[in-house]
């Protein structure tokens, strides 16, 4: 794959796959329900997220879970701004969670540097020209539907393919448009449209996506799927799920996670991988 050894990102992920730390300043985010809405208290807790261990931190200001309303895009701006301010000049890489082109722009203009857009730049079609004009890196994310209704009936023939010819064909877009394949990663988009019966055969078929010769995102942390296998937990107590379904990206080489829980799962790997590094 020789696109991965000249990424833009690919220091990130050498002896140990890169962790993104997620920081939600929103209000109903489904995993931390508003703890870090106040930009202080958001970068206190990117700048505690440093100290764990996150390569990224991943700051949003719309919350796309399942159901969300759709924010004001000067709302939206507002929140994530100031903490991407706050932690530009502390954290290496940045990256705005944003599907709309305004708020990519003024995150870049705030110090973010990898643009990370649940929509693979369709929601927004200003959005490609930001990404081209930045030649920063991207994260296309897959995701059917829209977040106020997309798990109302989501539909697939063969959900691990169409998710993969959908990604193969937004990179191609990309580069339709001056962004490289060494710049962009791909998210398959756990839960974005997606049933329990969707999310399990994309998980254990990951390694399909290294088909793409880009680098893979796996968004599993605390997410539904793990609560509707075991117990119907809450988010906060689907860590030991989630860290199961990181491990098991692990195995098949995925590159990158977005998690909120950085400490946990930066011990899982190392455990991990000094098991295998003495099974070998």
């Amino acid at each position: 794959m020789s696109a991965l050894k000249d990424h833009a990102l690919a220091s990130l992920w050498g002896q140990s796959p890169a962790i993104m730390g997620v920081v939600n300043v929103t209000p109903d985010s489904f995993s931390d329900g508003g703890k870090y809405i106040s930009p202080d208290k958001a970068i206190e807790y990117g700048l505690a997220l440093l100290q764990e261990g996150a390569d990224i931190l991943d700051i949003g200001g719309e919350s796309t879970r399942p159901g969300a309303k759709v924010v004001d895009i000067t709302e939206e701006i507002d929140r994530v701004v100031p903490v991407i301010e706050g932690l530009a000049g502390k954290a290496k890489w940045i990256s705005v969670d944003t599907r709309n082109a305004e708020t990519m722009k003024a995150a870049l203009k705030a110090g973010a540097n990898i643009i990370n857009d649940i929509s693979a730049l369709e929601d927004d079609p200003e959005s490609i020209s930001i990404a081209s004009e930045a030649q920063v890196p991207i994260i296309l994310m897959h995701k059917q539907g829209r977040p106020q209704d997309m798990q109302e009936n989501p539909r697939y023939n063969n959900v691990v393919e169409e998710i993969f010819e959908y990604l193969q064909q937004r990179i191609k877009f990309c580069e339709t448009h001056r962004i490289a394949h060494t710049m962009v990663v791909a998210d398959p988009g756990i839960g974005f449209g997606k049933t329990l019966e969707d999310n399990l055969p994309i998980i254990r078929n990951i390694k399909r996506f290294h088909g793409l010769d880009v680098p893979i995102m796996l968004g599993v942390s605390r997410k539904s799927f793990i609560g509707k296998i075991s117990n119907d937990e809450p988010p906060e107590e689907r860590i030991p799920g989630s860290l199961s379904a990181a491990l098991w990206g692990l195995s098949q080489g995925v590159q990158f996670y977005r998690v909120h829980d950085v400490a946990a799962t930066r011990q899982a790997f190392k455990i991990s991988q000094e098991i295998s590094s003495i099974a070998s």
